[in-house]
């Protein structure tokens, strides 16, 4: 059996030698990232254990693998490529809540379950039938970096548990109970700056900046008087130090 692994997270990639053991049970393994992450293309130029790809030109190797998964990967699978392979995708949410960018920031706003979710790869966004999810409660010290590392260990978890029905295909999909709601990139993009005389609640402001403090990344901002841009990222602690 040939597998290959397409993700554009560094730390997927770092968990390599034990995913590895998993997958050594099955068969080979590759490993990629998509072509356009210069990020990773920096970080791996010397790993020689990984190579890129580019979707939208798809490479004749790629139809010889027998799975291909999806784990964090950036770009969409074109609809040849799932009608001859078998393709799932290892998705950061509760589906069908909050599909697409960023699950955790707008379950944060929206109260909407998130956690992980294994699916087949339709011609849709995060939209397949599902094959496990695990749900991972959300509390109110979460920032969006530490509920997004909740998400992350839970991946790792629900995927080691499923991993033999999965590479061996034994597994019932079923579809959700409905269409859910899609969330985009610009939907994210729209959140980001703080008009100063908003009115609402304490809770929806301290929602509001934690589902966009994510550390290493400016996200939350406002202008103040002379029109320079002001990140704001929110620090929160819980007083039984579980946080």
């Amino acid at each position: 059996m040939k597998i290959l692994v397409i993700t554009d997270n560094a730390r997927v990639l770092k968990e390599k030698k034990n995913l590895d053991k998993i997958f050594d049970q099955y068969g080979k393994v590759a490993y990629c990232y998509s072509d356009n992450n210069l990020e990773l293309k920096k970080m791996l130029k010397k790993e020689n254990a990984f190579f890129s790809i580019n979707l939208k030109n798809l490479p004749s190797f790629i139809f010889d693998f027998d799975l291909i998964i999806s784990w964090h990967c950036k770009q969409l699978f074109p609809k040849t490529l799932i009608q001859n392979v078998r393709c799932i995708n290892i998705h950061p949410g509760y589906n069908p809540y909050n599909r697409g960018w960023f699950p955790q920031v707008f379950s944060i706003l929206n109260k909407k379950p998130c956690g992980v979710t294994i699916h087949e790869i339709d011609e849709h966004l995060d939209h397949g039938k599902i094959i496990a999810q695990k749900e991972v409660p959300q509390e109110k010290y979460y920032t969006s970096k530490s509920y997004y590392d909740r998400i992350i260990e839970t991946e790792f978890q629900l995927f080691q548990e499923c991993a033999d029905k999965i590479l061996k295909g034994i597994y019932q999909p079923f579809f959700p109970h409905d269409e859910g709601n899609l969330n985009l990139r610009s939907d994210f993009n729209q959140l980001l700056q703080i008009e100063l005389n908003e009115v609402g609640t304490f809770e929806s402001f301290i929602d509001r900046l934690r589902a966009l403090s994510f550390e290493g990344y400016d996200n939350a901002y406002f202008f103040d008087e002379k029109g320079k841009k002001i990140y704001v990222e929110l620090k929160l602690k819980c007083s039984d130090n579980d946080s």
